[in-house]
């Protein structure tokens, strides 16, 4: 399988540098995108976790104003907000002291702060107002993903009701335990209208749980991210990450042991497609699919649009 410009829609940083920073840097963010682009990436949206408020003013237009200074619009179509409108209980990594309810307010504030750079949001779909808050996003042309929730069945419909159209890493962003027939991977499975995105790095996912998705979902409505996070690039040991003190060990699992949970990725998309290769689920046509044009599919891109993207951003500055 050749890397054709894989297409990743959560990307929470890379090799040292973390988007959700305080202190990040336009010249860390570029840094960062020019090492993405090496390694087989050839757009992606930078995703801020959930963050305090300050984050938000502050790294939304920084970004915005990076991409736009450097031409890489087309390579960095905009940015997902993976937060801050998730579930305490579903809160994985994230700190839960920066949850915030979602509204439509709310999600109009964020947008005007990022200058319309907000491509793409995470909405858990069982908060109060979710909703209205997703139907929001969509008139904003928004795509919206939903996770990180305890949600039910009714919680799934009425967020694909609203507009919601994807379902953010699909088996991962959930306690460890949960009931076996009422929870938020069946009812994710069942709503036809939400595709489902997955972390194909051989951690968040087991192989069998990975068929079980593609089975249900079909080549056409799953798309692979990676998730992945600073520690991309990192050799194991103990790190920070996106706030975690985490251990990364010598196969790539990247958790917090005091929380139990993982902490986002430490790889690439194309280690992610490579690894998802290997099962031989997939034919060459649908890898395509789930590592490229589902994605771009879903934030409104073109595949003629990326193409020309790869050939003109071989170095992003």
């Amino acid at each position: 399988m050749n890397n054709p410009g894989w297409v990743d829609l959560q990307v929470n940083g890379h090799n040292g540098v973390n988007f959700s920073d305080p202190e990040l840097t336009e010249s860390e963010f570029l840094r960062a995108a020019d090492e993405l682009f090496a390694a087989g990436t050839a757009v992606f949206l930078p995703t801020l976790i959930t963050s305090p408020a300050e984050v938000y003013r502050r790294n939304l237009p920084l970004i915005r104003r990076a991409v736009e200074r450097h031409g890489l619009a087309g390579a960095v179509p905009g940015i997902h907000l993976e937060g801050p409108f998730i579930a305490r209980g579903a809160i994985g990594s994230h700190n839960p002291e920066w949850v915030q309810a979602p509204s439509p307010e709310a999600v109009e504030r964020l947008y005007q702060q990022a200058e319309g750079f907000v491509r793409l949001i995470t909405v858990s779909a069982d908060a109060p107002g979710a909703p209205e808050a997703i139907a929001r996003a969509r008139e904003l042309g928004i795509a919206v993903s939903v996770g990180h929730h305890l949600a039910n069945t009714a919680d799934i419909v009425n967020a694909a009701d609203a507009g919601a159209q994807a379902l953010t890493h699909l088996g991962n962003g959930l306690p460890n335990q949960l009931d076996r027939h009422r929870n938020p991977i069946w009812a994710g499975l069942a709503e036809d209208r939400l595709s489902a995105m997955i972390i194909t790095d051989g951690h968040h996912l087991p192989a069998d749980l990975i068929k079980v998705i593609l089975r249900v979902k079909g080549a056409d409505r799953v798309i692979v991210t990676s998730d992945a996070s600073e520690a991309a690039g990192y050799p194991p040991g103990r790190c920070r990450v996106l706030g975690n003190d985490a251990i990364l060990t010598q196969d790539g699992k990247l958790y917090n042991p005091a929380k139990n949970c993982l902490v986002a990725a430490a790889v690439t998309l194309d280690f992610c497609m490579k690894h998802l290769a290997s099962l031989e689920l997939l034919s060459d046509a649908e890898l395509l699919k789930v590592g490229r044009t589902n994605a771009l599919r879903l934030i409104g891109g073109t595949p003629e649009c990326m193409e020309t993207t790869r050939q003109e951003n071989t170095s992003a500055t």
